[in-house]
């Protein structure tokens, strides 16, 4: 088989599927020519630091790392003593599908909080707190939230101020895994700032793969120097140390320069939008699915017959989220078109006569 019959087609399983922007293409051929010193002593590298301190805040350092994984391990070590704990929802990315590497790669116990829409408020936090300087229980030094959710809400400015309030209030830092930073930024209609740095979020993992990169997320420090001297030694111990950085550093300042991650993500949004709407009439017309969850970004999670869904993962490629009830998750991306949501809508309504 040659690459020449390759078949081109769009499925809704994740925006990983997606390819990558042609803009950040041709921004890692524009860095291309020439020698750059290696492993982030480089000029586009020491740019990306001010792209991102005119985003985030003058405070704010980034260390460009290679997946969003590496970029929460990364994160949490930093902030996590061998002793100590993170606090997360039952949903989160860190413990529902990172392979256990915040406990394998980092030995970091996280308990886990069971939430109805994959959010985590100050008053369901509360009650975990206990047992503080009690050798028998892991202390708890993070609270770690998902942006937007692994449920597909979203977390408002109000509702993150809230929780760093209360985790300073408890000695805690905030983190947030912003895999779909960007999305979430376009559905809240505010700047990156607005609802990390402003509303006291301590770190970040930035999410640029999803959004159209290759290859190429950050971890961001917003408030402790001393984190920001620790990451680089976590990040080469951790294996998330790019070599050629140039690269991946080209990528993150394309993503932030004219707005195309907000704009990558305001499409995949308007797509689920789409979607969700379409679903949500073929359900009132036949009584046969739901759609439960609200699609507050590029995520629907309707409910569909079992056998529906057999039908229809032979033409489309998505996730069951529940083989309990039938409950599937439609990703759209950035670069998802209005006729391959036309296409899915046009299956199911098939699948189900």
């Amino acid at each position: 088989m040659s690459l020449s019959d390759r078949k081109v087609w769009r499925g809704f399983a994740s925006d990983n599927y997606a390819g990558v922007h042609p803009r950040l293409f041709e921004l890692m051929h524009q860095v291309n020519e020439g020698h750059e010193i290696a492993y982030g002593d480089d000029y586009v590298t020491a740019e990306l630091g001010k792209v991102f301190k005119k985003e985030f805040g003058s405070q704010a350092e980034v260390f460009p790392v290679f997946n969003g994984t590496g970029a929460n391990v990364v994160a949490l070590s930093s902030v996590v003593k061998r002793w100590e704990a993170v606090v997360c929802a039952e949903t989160a990315h860190i413990n529902s599908d990172e392979g256990g590497a915040p406990e394998k790669m980092a030995g970091i116990k996280l308990w886990t909080i069971p939430t109805v829409d994959g959010k985590l408020t100050p008053e369901i936090v509360k009650p975990y707190l206990f047992d503080i300087g009690s050798v028998h229980r892991a202390q708890i030094s993070v609270i770690s939230i998902t942006q937007t959710t692994e449920l597909g809400t979203l977390y408002t400015v109000q509702e993150i101020k809230a929780l760093a309030d209360f985790a300073h209030e408890n000695n805690l830092f905030l983190h947030m895994d912003g895999a779909r930073l960007s999305n979430a930024a376009a559905a809240l209609g505010v700047s990156f700032r607005e609802f990390t740095t402003d509303a006291g979020v301590d770190l970040v993992s930035f999410g640029g793969t999803k959004i159209g990169a290759l290859a190429a997320e950050a971890v961001v420090v917003l408030s402790d120097a001393a984190l920001s001297a620790a990451i680089p030694f976590l990040r080469k111990t951790s294996m998330q140390l790019p070599s050629k950085m140039r690269f991946v550093s080209a990528q993150l300042i394309g993503l932030l320069e004219d707005d195309l991650a907000i704009n990558n993500a305001k499409h995949a949004n308007a797509m689920a939008q789409i979607l969700d709407a379409g679903v949500r009439k073929i359900g009132a017309d036949t009584g046969k699915v739901s759609v439960p969850n609200p699609t507050q970004a590029n995520a629907v999670f309707p409910v569909l017959p079992f056998d529906v869904i057999d039908k229809l993962q032979e033409k489309y490629r998505f996730y069951v989220w529940d083989y309990r009830t039938g409950q599937v998750r439609w990703m759209c991306a950035w670069d998802t078109k209005a006729e391959d949501v036309q296409g899915l809508l046009t299956a199911l309504t098939e699948a189900l006569n």
